[in-house]
């Protein structure tokens, strides 16, 4: 896939994986990026941090679909046509399913799905005057691999897997390549309450994303072959999955007792 001139679509690119997205499009000839986000003030920044790129900047929070109505409604005011659409915003909550809050459940919901298949839905009619576009969903590997005191985010990032999925069926007769990234733990500002050593950073998963892309494949699991040789066994034998990480659950409470990015 040719990235020059696309213009490009994303959700949470102020910050982490979603800002190392946009200087890694910004290498491969991509000059104008709608991105959409909570905060105006890291929203302008961006055009400090990438004086090459024309950014369409939309001030909204994802999981409002006014907002989302909005957003679509300015691409086609100013744009009239979208060639990718990058749904990176997401939230996090763990612990125990009882001791999650009520509203924090409902957020990662509204969020990490709600949000994203509303957006996806609204601007499909964009999407499919492409001559050549991308539908990317960033998931997770919790996607893959459901960890205790991660249930509602995993369920969430599942949804995404299975959205996708379902829309590159659902596309087939569209020139939308539909991608679906699992990143594991990345080293950004949503992982700083988690206890957690070497992690990958958000310009590797940034790269892994865009040759993805160019490269036209439908998966992108990060973690190496350990993490891809652990979603195998969790397909084919997910019992001894479950000793492995009862061995480790302590170690996993310890991790998410204060993880939390909302």
């Amino acid at each position: 896939m040719n990235l020059t001139d696309k213009k490009v679509f994303i959700t949470g690119g102020s910050a982490g994986i979603g800002k190392a997205l946009i200087e890694e499009l910004s290498n491969h000839g991509v000059e104008e990026i709608a991105v959409m986000g909570r905060t105006a003030e890291k929203l302008d920044a961006l055009e400090e941090d990438f004086p090459s790129v024309e950014f369409l900047k939309i001030q909204g929070d994802i999981s409002q679909l006014d907002h989302i109505k909005s957003a679509v409604q300015k691409v086609k005011e100013e744009w009239g046509t979208l060639d990718m659409l990058i749904n990176n915003a997401g939230v996090v909550s763990a612990g125990l399913l009882e001791e999650i809050s009520d509203e924090d459940i409902i957020d990662q919901v509204n969020i990490n799905v709600t949000g994203l298949i509303l957006l996806t839905k609204h601007m499909l009619s964009l999407l499919k005057e492409t001559s050549e576009g991308a539908l990317i969903n960033i998931s997770s590997g919790l996607g893959y691999i459901g960890m205790p005191f991660y249930s509602v985010y995993a369920a969430t990032k599942a949804a995404v897997k299975h959205f996708s999925e379902a829309m590159r069926r659902e596309l087939s007769d569209y020139p939308i390549h539909v991608m679906t990234i699992y990143p594991t733990a990345t080293d950004t500002a949503m992982m700083e309450t988690a206890k957690v050593d070497d992690m990958d950073s958000p310009k590797e998963v940034a790269k892994a994303t865009v040759d993805g892309l160019i490269n036209k494949e439908i998966e992108v699991i990060l973690g190496g072959e350990k993490q891809r040789a652990m979603v195998t066994k969790n397909m084919n034998e997910p019992l001894k999955v479950d000793e492995q990480i009862k061995d480790q659950f302590d170690a996993i409470r310890k991790r998410a007792e204060e993880h939390r990015s909302m």
